[in-house]
């Protein structure tokens, strides 16, 4: 790696694309050196390799990494992927996003990123669960309540998180603080399934309210039906907001009209995909992007919006659920039609702002409500909406380049205190 940004329309990849938010961040903070070098690097990175005996009892070798980026501010906390492209770029680049969006919330956490390179929805239960006890034998001894806690991401859940804390507990003693969003049932906090789409609706409530605008006179478009994209759907209907279309990776639907949600969640329940749905008319994942509206809502992959794409966007705003969904390029062209983009490190920080209160509650050992979660987690969320808006506005910076300012700042600050340079 250079210390250097790369040319603003060179290809990047996506640890290329959060260093190049960084970089800018750096420049305008005016950081020395030394700490943008601290600030680039991963502070520790694991790759393992995972054989796992499969059902039909051949032997498959998965690749299995964990990042941790920075722990300046506290224990690493990030998420861990189960997707065919969860190399060590992409989980890098994750790691890098969780350290900044955890100093935006102003959480005790460092970053890191969790990844197995497979397909999940082609493994038995079986399957899943024998990999991701070999995961954490291979990654435990990194781990740690102190150290390093995990939480799920694409591909995994609650259950997989009860099976990396036994496999864990196995070996250190049970150990519920060890990952978050785990099962109610095994320590697990209330909300927590639904905290990052109540995060993202929040903020689009937010920004209607900067705006003057009624929720009921706004259309919003979801990319992707999966736990985030469906909560943020049934949160931001609850609000009065009008969803006109939805997609999963099956395809997608619209109708301009609003969706019934609720009839929509029984179909899926059924068909597994929104794919199909009577309440409105097909539309591919393509052209779902495109489609007119006021918020559009990327809940889906990273690098879905990109310069080829982001001159037929027609949304008013773009709301960041994904993690970076928008490329550097695809921000250049947003920000050139005046299209403000809501940046993901804000947006769906809600799952590890719920993290956090979850692993509270286990060193505690005394169980929140779920009023009380969701009421915490609201304060968090529009504090740090109007803090960032507010820097945003002080600086004459974009939503994207105020929230990195503020991350990069913090962590810089905790660099330089803890005496590292």
């Amino acid at each position: 790696m250079t210390t250097e940004a790369p040319a603003p329309h060179a290809h990047l990849s996506p640890s290329e694309s959060v260093l190049n938010s960084v970089y800018q961040s750096a420049e305008r903070l005016q950081l020395s050196p030394e700490v943008v070098d601290l600030l680039r690097t991963s502070w520790r990175e694991v790759q393992a390799q995972l054989p796992v005996r499969m059902d039909d009892r051949k032997l498959r070798i998965f690749e299995g990494y964990r990042v941790q980026h920075n722990g300046a501010r506290g224990p690493y906390k990030g998420g861990v992927r189960f997707h065919p492209q969860a190399d060590l770029d992409e989980v890098r680049a994750l790691a890098m996003l969780m350290t900044y969006k955890c100093a935006l919330m102003e959480l005790p956490f460092g970053g890191a990123k969790g990844g197995v390179m497979c397909d999940p929805t082609r493994m038995s239960d079986t399957e899943l669960n024998r990999l991701t006890r070999t995961y954490t034998q291979h990654i435990g001894m990194v781990l740690g309540v102190s150290r390093d806690i995990p939480a799920p991401d694409m591909g995994t859940n609650a259950q997989t998180m009860a099976w990396m804390m036994d496999a864990y507990g196995q070996k250190y003693g049970h150990t519920p603080g060890i990952v978050t969003g785990k099962p109610v049932e095994l320590g697990g906090s209330y909300g927590r399934d639904q905290a990052t789409g109540r995060g993202v609706a929040v903020c689009m409530r937010q920004y209607a309210i900067m705006e003057r605008a009624d929720p009921r006179d706004l259309k919003v478009v979801i990319q992707g039906y999966g736990n985030v994209g469906s909560w943020t759907a049934r949160i931001a209907s609850e609000m009065g907001f009008r969803i006109v279309g939805v997609s999963d990776v099956k395809g997608g639907i619209a109708n301009p009209d609003g969706l019934d949600i609720a009839s929509l969640d029984a179909w899926f329940a059924v068909a597994g995909s929104v794919a199909g749905f009577e309440g409105g008319e097909p539309v591919t994942n393509e052209h779902l992007l495109e489609l007119e509206c006021d918020y559009l809502v990327p809940a889906a992959l990273g690098e879905v919006i990109t310069e080829e794409n982001a001159p037929r966007v027609r949304a008013r705003a773009v709301i960041e659920a994904a993690n970076h969904p928008v490329t550097p390029p695809g921000d250049e062209v947003l920000a050139a039609r005046n299209i403000p983009v809501l940046p993901d490190i804000l947006v769906n920080a809600g799952g590890v702002t719920v993290s956090y209160f979850e692993w509270t509650q286990n060193i505690q050992q005394f169980r929140w409500s779920l009023e009380m979660v969701n009421s915490e987690l609201e304060k968090r969320m529009v504090a740090a909406f109007h803090e960032l808006m507010a820097r945003a506005a002080q600086d004459g910076t974009l939503p994207r380049q105020a929230a990195f300012d503020i991350g990069v700042e913090r962590v810089g600050r905790a660099i330089l205190l803890r005496g590292f340079v």
